[in-house]
């Protein structure tokens, strides 16, 4: 006999006329749906080169919050009028085809599930489901163009694995994004063709040397530059300008760059950190700043924290003499140091807890994690989930309230490290002031990952004294790329992670404006998940699910955790096939 969930995963069952949307209809929780309700619309039919997929899973995020808050003014939405044009949120989808269009029929089929990439670039455009596409708080919607012809080919998934649940499938999206922060993204070459501004220290008489990668620009700007430098310079055939004496880099570069900015900045014996701080302003977008030398400088530059994050700005560095040596991957690592210290700030919201997950379950990963959380929810979470999950894998996992502590984040860390502090930190929390906290419980060979994003020319003071006397890494990182997301999913088909542990609550179609609420005000120790063609079921924690839906509890992993088995119990008990 052919169970309800047998049905539902094949896909072939009738198809109803109208399908439920949660569509956004300007700024504020107001304008989602009609009413506090979502919205009936016919199910349409696709054309020759689009699909009908069915929504089977969303995760709800933060970043859902950011288009609400922000409406039409949302960058992604480019000003759209959208009481003519509504948006819908939820890109965090998993989907299964329904319908295909006869363009199509070679390289999809009804019944194929996906997993949807929503990071978009079409002709350089970055758009986005959820954001400029329409996203997945619907249960029936087409896909076309938008999203199979992109830069990066169609940015859908398929989904072969058997025993991934829906839910899982949504959470590669977020995974993709942890995953990303560990994957090299700064640029550590000079730029083929780009602006290097190179500034020395007057009096400096180092015979510098630059072994490979001063070829590559073709405008080079020396300020102050040794004698050694020059000769070096003038043997390349890259435009040369000589500007000595500066003083006010923002207006060299608006000179000379446009007012872009220089894509490589080299600074030769730096010692001022207020002129480090002033030149840095005026890195490019995805450029380098290359520190050489020898000395420490005279306080903490101030750096924009924002730029770290979403521009992927390069702080490198080395002692000398070879200018060279700072660059390429050997020198800027970007993963976790194998059997170190790691500190996770902000550990307990849903991305942190990714964070820590990760951390527990590499293979070459650090024995050591601190978590840091100030919500007593979210750390009891961290308790109960990751504490036996690091025991089971031989690490140590320590949860810690640095507020309510009688011991000080600063003095765990130097007490488990020998008071040479962690090898890593990761900052999950959008707050400047943390970050600059976080940087002194970091080696002096420590890597920081700026994780949270906080807005461009939000600035915080770093050791980067540390970069090229040691070896010290600053890295952001900002979305993902379809390789992130699939890296996840085959780590996930091989067992080696498990994306469906970050579930805390579920709910259906019309607990829509519920799960939003959730995320504002931080309601679960982890994601929120809505099953959109389950309609009546309200929004509800796994913890509530032994009193109000037993039969899915007992499914549940140990710690509540959601498993494949819950929600083949979900979908059997409580989903009602159209007639």
């Amino acid at each position: 006999m052919t169970t309800k969930y047998q049905q539902y995963r094949s896909a072939n069952t009738p198809v109803p006329e109208n399908t439920w949307a949660w569509n956004l209809y300007g700024a504020g929780v107001e304008n989602i749906g009609n009413d506090g309700k979502p919205e009936s619309f016919p199910v349409p039919e696709p054309a020759d080169d689009q699909l009908l997929v069915r929504i089977d899973s969303v995760g709800m995020c933060f970043s859902d919050v950011k288009v609400i808050n922000q409406g039409r003014n949302h960058p992604k939405l480019y000003n759209r009028d959208l009481e003519k044009y509504p948006g819908r949120l939820g890109h965090e989808v998993s989907l299964t085809i329904i319908k295909v269009g006869e363009e199509l029929k070679k390289q999809y089929y009804p019944g194929q599930r996906l997993a949807m990439q929503p990071d978009i670039y079409q002709d350089g455009k970055s758009t986005a489901y959820g954001y400029t596409i329409p996203g997945g708080m619907i249960q029936y919607h087409l896909i076309g163009a938008e999203v199979l012809e992109t830069d990066a080919g169609a940015c859908l998934l398929p989904v072969e694995a058997e025993d991934m649940s829906y839910a899982a499938s949504s959470l590669l999206e977020p995974w993709g994004c942890v995953l990303g922060a560990y994957r090299q993204r700064r640029r550590l070459a000079p730029k083929a063709g780009g602006i290097m501004l190179i500034v020395g220290n007057p009096g400096d008489k180092r015979e510098y040397q630059f072994s490979a990668g001063l070829d590559a620009p073709a405008k080079i700007i020396l300020c102050d530059a040794p004698d050694s430098v020059k000769a070096l310079v003038d043997a390349t055939d890259a435009e040369v300008l000589v500007r000595d004496g500066v003083e006010d880099f923002a207006a060299l570069s608006q000179e000379l760059a446009e007012g872009e900015g220089f894509d490589d900045v080299i600074l030769l014996d730096p010692r001022s950190a207020n002129k480090v701080s002033e030149i840095a302003k005026e890195i490019a977008f995805r450029g380098a700043m290359n520190m050489v030398g020898s000395q420490p400088l005279d306080g903490l530059p101030s750096s924009d924290l924002g730029r770290l994050h979403y521009h992927y700005v390069a702080f490198l560095g080395n002692q000398g003499p070879d200018i060279a040596a700072s660059y390429g991957e050997e020198r800027n690592r970007c993963e976790l140091a194998a059997d170190g210290t790691a500190v996770f700030i902000g550990a307990g919201g849903p991305m942190g807890q990714m964070h820590v997950q990760r951390a527990i379950q590499m293979e070459d990963g650090p024995k050591v994690m601190i978590a840091t959380d100030v919500n007593e929810s979210r750390l009891d979470a961290l308790n109960e989930r990751f504490v036996p999950l690091a025991e089971e894998y031989g690490k140590k996992l320590y949860v810690i309230n640095p507020i309510t502590s009688e011991q000080s984040l600063y003095d765990l860390v130097m007490e488990l490290t020998d008071n040479k502090g962690a090898e890593d930190v990761v900052a999950s929390v959008p707050s400047a002031a943390l970050m600059t906290e976080a940087d002194t419980l970091m080696n002096e060979n420590g890597m920081m990952v700026f994780f949270a994003g906080i807005p461009n020319g939000t600035m915080g003071e770093l050791n980067l004294s540390n970069v090229y006397l040691h070896n010290a890494q600053y890295t952001g990182t900002s979305g993902l790329t379809i390789d992130d997301q699939a890296a996840v999913l085959q780590r996930a088909e091989e067992g080696v992670l498990s994306p469906g542990r970050m579930v805390a609550a579920i709910g259906g179609m019309n607990a829509g404006l519920d799960a939003i609420h959730g995320v504002v005000n931080s309601s679960y120790p982890g994601k929120i998940v809505i099953f959109p063609q389950i309609e009546n079921m309200p929004l509800m924690s796994l913890d509530e699910l032994a009193e109000k839906l037993p039969d899915v509890a007992e499914k549940l992993g140990e710690g509540n955790v959601w498993t494949p088995e819950a929600e083949e119990a979900l979908i059997e008990s409580y989903w009602m096939p159209a007639e």
